[in-house]
């Protein structure tokens, strides 16, 4: 027993030094992922800095950030941002509401895939701006057609992702339930809902991602406040610098929203053994 005991605490070391590493790696990962837009932007500030391009059209990020700082100052930059943020949030959830309900009973249910799916498909192919007169006309020009439409955006990807999700549910797997003579709501609760819930993450990932594409064209629909009403009128004003700040705006809160919900699904998918590359492998 007394000869055991330094081989436990050696072999408890390497675990302790793992560990460590693999805590650096995880606060590592954020500054390495922001290295590329850094370098492009110290990139091109050193280009219009020498004076090999006057930065007119394209300003640098130093004048992009004063923008930034004095529509801050001026208190428009929260407005605008508040009223962007409750347009795609709303639109967010109405979409995966809906999205959610229909992808599951056409991925569970054959006969509604039937019905369904060919006229989901079909109306998925219709480009976003296409839906902005006939929502006018439906919903006025008010918050709630520029809800609608960031939620028609959001409600296919999610649509998509359920119902391929069940339909990729191993048959196997199924059939263990069915031994084990699971009822309905058990056999969704132990087998279904864990094997959809990894796609279910990356379907609603990529709807916000469009919501936020769509809250672009929701906001040209008589828009008085919002990110969307800045790009334009920006433009109108041939004031490329308030342009390139609304851009760099939507990439950032595109970027914090899509990490809440990898942060808010990381408890749910502990279970998963995926593949992850190790160094040296």
């Amino acid at each position: 027993m007394i000869s055991d005991a330094p081989v436990l605490q050696q072999a408890s070391e390497p675990a302790e030094n793992v560990a460590a590493p693999s805590r650096a790696a995880r606060y590592a990962r954020p500054l390495l992922g922001a290295l590329l837009p850094l370098a492009l932007a110290l990139g091109w500030e050193l280009v219009v800095w020498l004076g090999w391009s006057n930065g007119r059209l394209v300003p640098p990020p130093s004048r992009i950030f004063a923008t930034i700082a004095e529509l801050a100052r001026s208190g428009e930059l929260v407005r605008h941002i508040i009223a962007t943020l409750w347009r795609v949030g709303l639109g967010f959830a109405f979409g995966v509401v809906a999205g959610t309900l229909l992808g599951a009973v056409s991925g569970y249910w054959s006969l509604a895939r039937r019905l369904l799916d060919p006229t989901v498909q079909a109306l998925r192919a219709i480009p976003s701006l296409a839906w902005v007169p006939l929502f006018i006309l439906w919903l006025g020009i008010f918050e709630t057609s520029k809800v609608a439409l960031i939620a028609v955006g959001v409600f296919f990807p999610v649509y998509l992702g359920v119902m391929g999700a069940i339909l990729s549910v191993d048959r196997k797997i199924v059939e263990v339930g069915r031994t084990f003579r699971l009822s309905g709501f058990a056999m969704i609760r132990r087998i279904l809902l864990p094997a959809v819930l990894p796609a279910y993450v990356v379907s609603l990932r990529v709807g916000l991602g469009l919501g936020w594409m769509f809250v672009v064209a929701a906001e040209l629909i008589g828009a008085s406040e919002g990110l969307g009403y800045l790009l334009l009128d920006g433009q109108q004003l041939g004031k490329p610098a308030q342009i390139l700040a609304a851009i760099v705006i939507f990439a950032i809160l595109g970027k914090l929203t899509d990490w809440l919900i990898e942060v808010a699904a990381a408890p749910f998918l502990r279970w998963q053994d995926a593949f992850v590359r190790v160094k040296g492998a």
